[in-house]
């Protein structure tokens, strides 16, 4: 008779290699996105910089759209901000979604992270989170000509316009906080910080994680409520 093969135990994570153990995997009908460091474009960042690729985030939207188990989309942000066309993207494909979506911003949402924000159906900031709103800076070599400036303006413009679209923001406190001198050291922009983004109708609501959490909830139990009135043949009762 052979011996049988003994089998080593795993390894405890803490213990051998300094890591943490990854929470055990649980079936939920709610995804949870992320959007944390730079929002990286069509250029490629550092290697050393935090990054959000949006050719690794739309995809994600895509697939959350088609799978029929899940059910709501927690979008939770940390960003500097990043490329204005692929931040843009990731914006209208979260708006777009037939799936309720919640926001909530920890630490900060600035610059294009804030479109990002606002492009669910209801947002969250933390009490200690800001979101920075400055116009739109180019990089690299920039051509100093009229239509520079032109297309410059345009690409202000559809930030501006889909913050106000998606917000209870006025375009004219919009502009005149992205515009605002004093505030911000050798830049133009104001920074709000937790209730001050609610206050202005940014953001919905001041809250954390148990409240994004609930109010997902409900909005996902509101749609359920809708599609099965729907499909009893009784939409208005």
């Amino acid at each position: 008779m052979h011996d049988e093969p003994k089998v080593e135990p795993a390894p405890d994570l803490l213990q051998q290699l300094g890591q943490v153990q990854p929470p055990p995997k649980m079936d939920s009908c709610i995804h949870l996105l992320s959007v944390i460091g730079q929002i990286e474009g069509h250029i490629l960042l550092a290697p050393k910089n935090k990054t959000t690729k949006y050719e690794h985030i739309i995809p994600q939207l895509v697939a959350i759209e088609q799978n029929p188990k899940i059910k709501g989309l927690l979008l939770v942000l940390n960003t500097v901000g990043g490329d204005i066309e692929a931040g843009l993207a990731i914006a209208e494909m979260v708006r777009t979604l037939s799936k309720p979506s919640v926001s909530l911003v920890l630490g900060g949402g600035h610059s294009i992270g804030a479109p990002i924000a606002v492009a669910a159906d209801y947002s969250f900031v933390a009490e200690s989170a800001t979101i920075t709103i400055h116009p739109i800076r180019l990089s690299g070599l920039v051509i100093g000509v009229p239509q520079t400036y032109e297309y410059l303006s345009k690409m202000q413009d559809r930030v501006i316009n889909f913050i106000v679209s998606n917000s209870r923001m006025s375009e004219e406190t919009l502009r005149e906080l992205m515009f605002r001198t004093g505030e911000l050291m050798r830049d133009v922009g104001t920074v709000l910080v937790g209730q001050e983004a609610v206050n202005v109708g940014l953001i919905d609501e001041l809250g954390g994680l148990s409240q994004a959490m609930s109010k997902l909830r409900e909005l996902i139990a509101d749609r359920e409520r809708v599609s099965s009135r729907t499909l009893t043949g009784f939409p208005w009762s």
